[in-house]
C-alpha cells in the first residue's frame, strides 16, 4: 500500500482557452477501488494520461508504483492474429498462465486466446483484455470504460470480476457498475476536484445535501443583496437630494439657512457617499461568496422534446419475423412486436443477436440507409404510412466539422441545436471547435441534440448513453418520462432500460 500524490496540477490543450486542470492538488492510496466520475470533456481520461506521463503538465505527480491502461492499443495487423501471439507487446513480461486464470474469474475460455482477435465478440475482447491487465503484480490499473458496448451478460461478468479486484481507477458512466465496485470516488466538479469513501449512491446522496445546502446559502445571500442595494438606493438618493440643496435656498421658506451651511451640506453629503460606497464594497463580497458557494453544484437544465402525434395508433408490427445473413445461422426468427403509440420498447440480449441489425432493417423499411449491408428476412414487417423516425445510430466516432456545418447538412436548425447542446453542458467556446477534437460522450450528445431537435412520430435510439456522463443519463431520463415518445431503443444501461421502457423484449 502506497500513496500517489498530485500537487498543483496544471494542463491545458495547445490552442484551449480552457485548462483542463488548474492547480489541482488530491491523495490517493493504491489500495483503494476508485470510482472516477465527471462531466464529458472535464479531463477523466486527460487525467489518467497525465498519469500515465504522456502528457506534458506543470506540477507534481508522485508514485511508488507504475501505472497500466485499458484499454490496450490493438494494432490492424494484431486485429488478424490471436492474443496469445501478441500480448507480450502489450504487457512485457506477461505470463500467459495469469491471463488465463483471469479468463476464468471473467467466465471466459481460454480458447479465446487462440482465436483471431477480430473474429471475437466484444465482450470477449473486454474480457481478454482485462485479464491481460490484471495479469500483472504491483501496477495500479486505470480503467477506462470497460462496459460499453457490452451486453449485461457480459457487464455481470466484468461487474463479479471488478468488484474482487483492488488497485485500480474505474472510469465509467454505468451507475449499477459502479456501486457494486468502488469503494471511492474521485470527482471532476466544475471547479474543483475532491475525494471521498464511498460508492456512486453514497456520494450521490452526499452531493445532493451539499447542493441543497449551497442553494438554501445562496438564497439568503440574495435576500441580503437585495436589502443592501435597497439600502444603497436610499442612501444614494439622500445623497444626491443634500447635494443639491448646497447651492441656492429660498430665504423665505429656508430662513435658517444662510451660505456659511453650504459646508455642513457638503460634509453630510461627503459622508452619506461613502456610506454608498461601503454598500457597494459589502454586495461585492456577498456576490463573491456566492458565486464560490455555487461553484461546484450540479444544475442540469431541463431538455424538451416535441414528438409528432400519428393518425394511426399502431406504429410498427412484426409476426413471425426473422433475419439472416447468406450462409449462417439466422440472427433470430419468429418474433412478433407492436409498437403503439406512446410505447417504449427496449431490445435486449446479447451481442451478435441481431438488435442493432433489426433497427437498421425497420430504418431500411423507412427509407433511411445506412452504411451497413442488410440481412435478408422473413415474415411480416409493417410501418405506419408516413411515419418519420429519429434515429440515433451506436458510433458517433465519425463526426468531424462544426456544429453549424452538421446543421445545414442535416437540415437542423442550428438555434435549437446549441440550445439543446448548451443544456447538455457544452460551453459557448465548445460549440465553436472541430468535432473531431470532442470526447466522445460530447460526440455523442451531438448525435442525441440532433435527434430531439427532429420532431418524429418515432425515435429509434440505438446505444444512446455510451461515454454519456452520469448527470446528462438523468437529465434524458426525465425528459423521456416528462414527454412520453414512441420509443424502439437498444441501451446496457440497466437503470436507464427499467425507468425508460413500459416494454423489454428479449431477442
Amino acid at each position: 500500500m502506497s500513496q500517489i500524490s498530485v500537487r498543483n496540477l496544471t494542463f491545458y490543450y495547445d490552442g484551449s482557452f480552457d485548462h483542463v486542470f488548474e492547480q489541482a492538488s488530491f491523495s490517493l492510496d493504491t489500495n483503494w477501488k476508485l470510482g472516477l466520475i465527471g462531466r464529458n470533456g472535464k479531463g477523466k481520461t486527460t487525467l489518467l494520461r497525465l498519469l500515465l506521463g504522456e502528457l506534458t503538465y506543470q506540477g507534481s505527480i508522485e508514485s511508488a508504483v507504475p501505472f497500466s491502461y485499458f484499454p490496450y492499443p490493438v494494432t490492424a495487423a494484431q486485429y488478424e492474429q490471436p492474443a496469445a501471439d501478441f500480448i507480450e507487446a502489450l504487457r512485457p513480461n506477461c505470463e500467459q498462465w495469469r491471463v488465463i486464470c483471469e479468463l476464468s474469474l471473467l467466465d471466459a475460455d481460454a480458447e479465446i486466446l487462440y482465436r483471431p482477435f477480430g473474429s471475437l465478440s466484444p465482450g470477449e475482447r473486454t474480457k481478454l483484455l482485462l485479464a491481460l491487465l490484471f495479469s500483472g503484480e504491483n501496477d495500479f490499473l486505470l480503467i477506462d470504460e470497460p462496459t460499453n458496448h457490452l451486453d449485461q451478460d457480459s457487464r455481470e461478468a466484468v461487474k463479479r470480476y471488478l468488484a474482487g479486484k483492488k488497485g485500480f481507477i474505474l472510469v465509467s458512466h454505468d451507475r449499477d457498475l459502479l456501486d457494486a465496485v468502488i469503494d471511492h470516488v474521485l470527482v471532476l466538479n466544475r471547479r474543483t476536484i475532491t475525494v471521498q469513501s464511498g460508492n456512486f449512491s453514497v456520494w450521490q446522496e452526499n452531493k445532493q445535501r451539499s447542493d441543497q445546502f449551497a442553494e438554501a446559502e445562496n438564497e439568503k445571500h440574495r435576500r441580503e443583496i437585495r436589502k443592501l442595494k435597497q439600502a444603497a438606493r436610499r442612501t444614494a438618493d439622500w445623497a444626491d437630494q443634500s447635494e443639491r440643496t448646497k447651492i441656492g435656498f429660498d430665504p423665505v421658506r429656508e430662513h435658517d439657512r444662510s451660505i456659511s451651511s453650504r459646508s455642513y451640506i457638503g460634509a453630510k453629503t461627503k459622508k452619506m457617499q461613502s456610506r454608498v460606497r461601503q454598500i457597494e464594497k459589502r454586495i461585492g463580497r456577498e456576490i463573491t461568496e456566492k458565486e464560490n458557494l455555487l461553484q461546484d453544484v450540479e444544475q442540469t437544465e431541463t431538455l424538451k422534446l416535441t414528438p409528432l402525434t400519428h393518425h394511426k395508433q399502431t406504429l410498427l408490427t412484426l409476426r413471425d419475423y426473422g433475419l439472416c445473413y447468406p450462409g449462417a445461422e439466422p440472427l433470430f426468427g419468429h418474433l412478433d412486436l407492436e409498437l403503439q403509440s406512446g410505447g417504449r420498447i427496449a431490445l435486449h440480449g446479447r451481442n451478435g443477436c441481431g438488435k442493432s441489425t433489426l433497427l437498421k432493417m425497420l430504418l431500411h423499411h423507412a427509407g433511411i440507409e445506412t452504411a451497413d449491408a442488410l440481412p435478408s428476412e422473413s415474415g411480416f414487417c409493417e410501418l405506419a404510412s408516413g411515419l418519420v423516425i429519429s434515429w440515433v445510430p451506436q458510433d458517433a466516432s465519425g463526426l468531424s466539422g462544426t456544429v453549424a456545418g452538421y446543421c445545414q447538412a442535416h437540415g437542423l436548425d442550428l438555434t435549437l441545436m446549441c440550445t439543446l447542446l448548451r443544456r447538455m453542458d457544452f460551453s459557448r467556446s465548445q460549440l465553436e471547435k472541430p468535432m473531431q477534437d470532442y470526447s466522445a460522450g460530447q460526440k455523442k450528445k451531438v448525435l442525441l441534440a440532433a435527434s430531439l431537435a427532429k420532431p418524429a412520430h418515432l425515435y429509434i435510439w440505438d446505444e444512446p448513453l455510451n461515454y454519456i456522463d452520469v448527470f446528462s443519463r438523468m437529465q434524458i431520463e426525465e425528459l423521456l418520462l416528462g414527454s412520453q415518445p414512441s420509443m424502439l431503443f437498444v441501451e446496457h444501461d440497466v437503470r436507464f432500460r427499467e425507468r425508460i421502457a413500459n416494454r423489454i423484449v428479449s431477442l
